[in-house]
């Protein structure tokens, strides 16, 4: 491994790929599974080829006009050849632009539209698309297409990612091709990635993922969830399955749509756990209620042997779905739960086994725990408002057990958005450790919560879902999960509206489909429940609504405001 920087705090997590290739370069780095006509078959690279293949793309990119500092879009599905390219990209300095392609097309066209790409890099769905819907076409200079028809992208004018390297091979004399590439090495705060938000509350943001945040992110993995250099891991998010090879752990990808984890087959996943006897499992709160339902339905229950710990993030879990999963495991194994976000994660855990002794507190309307600050990331509530805050001092934090915003600082931090100033600036507050060479910012999570005694973190949802009035305030995990204790009631949504000149709490209700209760009688049996809570008495308006509109990646961020919008519209309302 070759280096080209000076700079003594220069980094690249690149460097762990190839430490651990020379390591243990036979070892298993990415297995892929595919399914065809009812058969599985997986695609496998070690850690040898992963990382000299990434070597030599990474030329070939220079080589076609692709260089250090430019900006490269990446819409490729799940493959050897996305790590490869991944890798490449960061081996070469080269910025990805991480995107959710299922934010909608006015939401991908604005995003590309900012972060202004200089190379489109995806399969041949993606560069329809983008000619269709006109994405970066302002800036774009180089399109490769990945998989395909070779003769498809030769008619379009398209570059493929095979003919690129074909064509550096005969160009390049043959040492050259072999030689090991000379990692682009930066300091820590240098643009590493853009990662955009799914937008599910709000508009897409492009999040500056410094050297830093990953390689933090890399040290949490290890640190703080004990992940060891020979484990395997079934990774559902195409992210964090990146970070297996670099940790010396192979990442074993399942055949399904990582943007809708809720149509992935049980049986797939479960098929390669069992394959390649995986030790870590990462899911979602979805994924992990649809596996724990289909693995609790057979006969005899399934049991997944091999694995050591299982990680869940990206939205609440429910807890009755943890604790269906973890039947699935051994007596010791543990689901553990993190909170984060785009913008910084993991930044706390908590193992299933402390989380489900917390029903009782969560039922009535203490919101969910999220568990201890990881290492090195600090946690600290402030008054809820939304001016901005432009400098740190401890008189912000509030007192033990109150709620207000969460506010964030450590290494998995971003420090900006993406040519987003105003943005940034409402969620940033500089630290007065800040130098002018090295800036530091907390991050105001736009979720609130409150610290316990003990130094937990609990959640009470987002700051843009509390229901304000003259008389109380009302926080939607809170006042929900009350609501929610109702037997045939499946969830429910707190939302504000406008009622004879007033703002009032509203909440709609999805009903489980056994339900047979009338609407009078649900009704008046919610209105009982709630008025046993000070949080909720005064709830008194109720509407049914037949399927809650909910983000296609979790399957469990409701969107309250499409909610709030229709119940407007609804009247009479259940006083």
């Amino acid at each position: 491994m070759t280096i080209n920087s000076t700079t003594s705090e220069a980094i690249n997590f690149c460097r762990h790929l190839s430490h651990a290739a020379l390591a243990t370069p036979d070892s298993l780095a990415v297995a892929v599974q595919r399914s065809r006509k009812g058969q599985l078959f997986y695609d496998e690279i070690n850690l040898s080829s992963l990382n000299q293949q990434s070597d030599e793309l990474a030329y070939a990119l220079n080589a076609y006009g692709i260089t250090r500092g430019m900006k490269a879009v990446l819409m490729v599905t799940p493959s050897i050849d996305f790590f490869i390219l991944t890798f490449a990209l960061f081996k070469a300095g080269i910025v990805p632009i991480l995107v959710d392609p299922g934010m909608g097309v006015r939401n991908l066209k604005q995003c590309f539209s900012e972060s202004a790409p200089d190379a489109f890099i995806g399969i041949p769905k993606a560069h329809l698309a983008r000619k269709l819907f006109g994405w970066g076409k302002q800036s774009v200079n180089f399109s490769l297409t990945v998989g395909g028809c070779e003769k498809l992208s030769r008619l379009t004018g398209q570059m493929s990612l095979s003919r690129l390297l074909t064509n550096y091979r005969a160009s390049a004399p043959e040492q050259d091709q072999v030689k090991p590439y000379p990692i682009a090495l930066f300091d820590k705060r240098d643009l590493c990635a853009i990662l955009f938000t799914s937008g599910s509350t709000g508009v897409p943001k492009g999040v500056v993922y410094s050297h830093q945040m990953f390689e933090g992110q890399i040290q949490a993995l290890r640190d703080d969830y004990g992940i060891e250099s020979g484990e395997r891991d079934l990774s559902t998010f195409p992210l964090f399955s990146l970070f297996g090879p670099a940790l010396g752990m192979a990442s074993i990808v399942p055949d399904m749509d990582a943007s809708k984890p809720i149509t992935a087959n049980p049986d797939f996943i479960f098929a390669a756990i069992e394959k390649y006897q995986c030790t870590n499992l990462f899911a979602n709160p979805a994924l992990i209620e649809i596996l724990g339902q289909a693995g609790c339905k057979q006969d005899p229950q399934l049991l997944l042997t091999s694995l050591k710990r299982v990680i869940s993030a990206g939205a609440p879990a429910t807890l009755s779905s943890i604790s269906r999963f973890t039947r699935l495991l051994k007596t010791d194994v543990e689901v553990w739960n993190s909170y984060g976000a785009t913008e910084s994660l993991p930044l706390t855990k908590i193992g299933s086994k402390a989380l489900l002794t917390m029903q009782d507190i969560t039922d009535n309307g203490g919101g969910i725990c999220v568990g201890q600050p990881i290492k090195d990331v600090e946690v600290a509530i402030i008054a809820i408002t939304e001016d901005v805050i432009a400098n740190w001092h401890d008189e912000l934090s509030l007192l033990t057990n109150q709620i207000g915003e969460i506010v964030v600082k450590g290494q998995v931090v971003s420090q900006g958005y993406y040519r987003r100033d105003g943005a940034t600036q409402l969620a940033k507050i500089k630290d007065p450790t800040s130098t002018e060479q090295q800036p530091v910012f907390r991050h105001r999570m736009g979720d609130l919560g409150y610290l316990d005694e003990q130094g937990q973190l609990w959640m009470c949802g987002r700051k843009a879902h509390s229901v304000i009035t003259p008389s109380q305030s009302y926080f939607s995990i809170p006042c929900e999960r009350i609501f929610n204790t109702h037997e045939q009631v499946k969830r429910t949504a707190l939302v504000g509206i406008q009622y004879q000149g007033q703002t009032i709490p509203l909440l709609c209700v999805e009903l489980k489909d056994d339900s047979n209760l009338s609407t009078e009688q649900l009704f008046s049996e919610l209105k009982v429940i709630g008025s046993t809570h000070q949080q909720t008495a005064a709830i008194n308006a109720f509407l049914i609504h037949p399927n809650f509109p909910v983000d296609i990646r979790h399957n469990a961020k409701i969107f309250r405001e499409k909610l709030a919008v229709w119940a407007q519209k609804q009247a009479p309302y259940n006083r």
